[in-house]
């Protein structure tokens, strides 16, 4: 079950986080043995898979995140595309590294309606040495509509 840090001693701190694998922190926070970020729980979205280089976050936008139009912010297709991205990311990063984002895109290809449980999934598409790269689509829970897509490109970083 995923728990969201209520506080910033809730979320795991440098030397816990290069104690382990990417693979490790990403299935610790699934399991709820660390903390989610508090940004997912005001989203109304959560990491619900991993595996190496795949995960899943499930999300269902509510009136509290629409812009003044009445329409799902852009801001909240960025929020879960990019978290699902550099989750997945996370996964493939070794015990003593981190990454951080250098560059991500969204493409909003239709309006989301509020209160659609969305699912975005994200796969790594490349992992090297220092850099990764990384694509997610955000797709209708029950439609199988995709409603964005995202990528990203990310730097790998010895601890």
């Amino acid at each position: 079950m995923i728990r969201h840090a209520e506080t910033m001693e809730d979320l795991a701190g440098r030397k816990q986080l290069l104690s382990m694998s990417g693979m490790e922190f990403v299935l610790g926070m699934l399991r709820g043995d660390l903390a989610g970020p508090p940004i997912a729980r005001t989203l109304n979205f959560a990491l619900t898979h991993a595996d190496s280089g795949l995960v899943r976050f499930t999300g269902t936008p509510a009136f509290a995140h629409t812009n003044p139009m009445g329409a799902v912010h852009g801001g909240w297709y960025g929020a879960i595309l990019d978290s699902a991205l550099g989750c997945s990311v996370m996964t493939v990063v070794p015990k003593g590294f981190w990454y951080t984002t250098l560059e991500y895109k969204v493409n909003i290809a239709r309006a989301l309606p509020i209160g659609t449980e969305a699912i975005a999934e994200a796969r790594v598409q490349h992992s090297g040495r220092t850099t990764a790269v990384a694509e997610a689509t955000l797709r209708g829970a029950t439609d199988g509509k995709v409603y964005a897509t995202g990528s990203t490109t990310c730097i790998i970083l010895p601890g």
